[in-house]
């Protein structure tokens, strides 16, 4: 994603300086494509937050300037600015007294809109959040979960529409578990809704899975590097991103690095109905040791070793049933998980119901360098020519 292409936020060379000196945030310029999902990272005090909140001017910037859809709102009202805008806290912020159904429709109060449309749209946007209303509506706050009173947040903050959204580490205060289905229930929705969002989080594999772009920040506010997440991973602009982002960026790299049809192996091929002596030559001829197995519709059944061709019968008499495999839009991080969760030397990519090929652990580590280093050059993949160290 281009981050200079239509922009829903810009920055103009903003500073926030306090009355003692200190410089929160220095000069920053950037811009913030619309539906995009943005995360500023850094560590403690490096202004990501002050920058999220001068955006909608819960802090007012020293100097410089912040659009919105073009307009400069950077001295104007400054509520008015707010009610534009969606705000999710780490806290949530719900008001106790009131049931989950009114907290969810308060923007809409507040702008005046009559009854029935504020509850319709707040059931509406239950069901969306993954809340059932029939359920949830008229519980209050108290009695719901973590995770619950997020979504309910996250409701809340979509509840009249705005074009923007600010998550200010909304998923933090949750549990490890709660915090997994928040975030891939937040995908979810972000795909339905494509607001574009200022995502505030200290945590760098929350920002490699959630954000289309990362914003990385270092101390006093300054942009040390701004793309996507595969390029800030595989090719960090400085020492200060590569150490922040850490030593282990190629493995966090695998979860943004899709599949590609390049790198996958093209083992032999056999039916279910295939004789197997039939097997057992196709597998010497070319010199393999196992084969892949599929059905009469040409769909993944397993897999047959060349130690099991030997006996006569057909091939569905000695083939092996096999549950690793991926679609083919997963990523490698995700094919990796399943060849370690069923203990297998390769992981079957279906595109659908149609099987592509396999990768194995060797293709899976080439397939990865392949991407980091065109990230590193600037090229395609496919043109990166792999160093091998061989033994005679």
């Amino acid at each position: 994603m281009d981050a200079t292409q239509d922009p829903m936020i810009r920055l103009d060379r903003v500073t926030k300086r306090y009355a003692d000196g200190t410089v929160a945030v220095g000069e920053l310029s950037m811009d913030v494509p619309r539906g995009a999902l943005v995360v500023l990272v850094g560590p403690s005090g490096c202004g990501k937050t002050t920058t999220m909140k001068m955006v909608n001017r819960l802090i007012e910037p020293t100097s410089g300037h912040i659009y919105l859809d073009a307009e400069d709102v950077t001295h104007g009202d400054a509520v008015k600015l707010r009610r534009r805008m969606g705000y999710v806290i780490q806290q949530v912020g719900l008001f106790p007294h009131r049931t989950i159904l009114d907290n969810v429709a308060t923007v809409p109060e507040l702008l005046g809109w009559d009854s029935k449309r504020r509850k319709a749209r707040a059931l509406e946007l239950l069901e969306l959040v993954g809340l059932d209303p029939g359920r949830f509506a008229k519980r209050y706050p108290h009695q719901l979960s973590g995770g619950q009173r997020q979504r309910v947040g996250i409701a809340r903050a979509l509840a009249a529409d705005p074009p923007v959204l600010l998550m200010d580490e909304p998923f933090g205060a949750v549990d490890p578990i709660a915090r997994d289905h928040l975030q891939s229930e937040f995908l979810r929705l972000q795909q339905e809704v494509r607001k574009t969002v200022l995502f505030v989080t200290h945590d760098i594999e929350e920002a490699v899975r959630l954000g289309d772009l990362i914003a990385v920040f270092s101390q006093g506010g300054q942009l040390e590097q701004y793309d996507t997440p595969a390029t800030i991973l595989g090719a960090p602009a400085n020492g200060f991103v590569a150490d922040f982002v850490g030593s282990d960026r190629g493995l966090k790299r695998m979860s943004v690095t899709g599949i590609d049809a390049a790198d996958l192996e093209h083992p032999p091929v056999v039916h279910l109905d295939d004789e197997l002596d039939v097997a057992a030559k196709r597998l010497r001829a070319d010199g393999s040791r196992w084969a892949v197995v599929l059905d009469s519709n040409n769909q993944l059944h397993g897999w047959i070793g060349i130690d099991s061709t030997s006996a006569s019968g057909l091939v569905r008499d000695a083939a092996r049933r096999m549950e690793a495999w991926v679609p083919a839009d997963a990523t490698l991080k995700q094919a990796m998980a399943e060849m370690l969760q069923h203990d297998a030397g390769w992981v079957a990519v279906l595109d659908g119901d149609r099987y592509l090929g396999v990768l194995t652990p060797t293709t899976l580590y080439e397939a990865l360098r392949r991407s980091i280093g065109a990230d590193a050059v600037g090229i395609a993949p496919a043109e990166i020519v792999l160093d091998t160290v061989t033994t005679a």
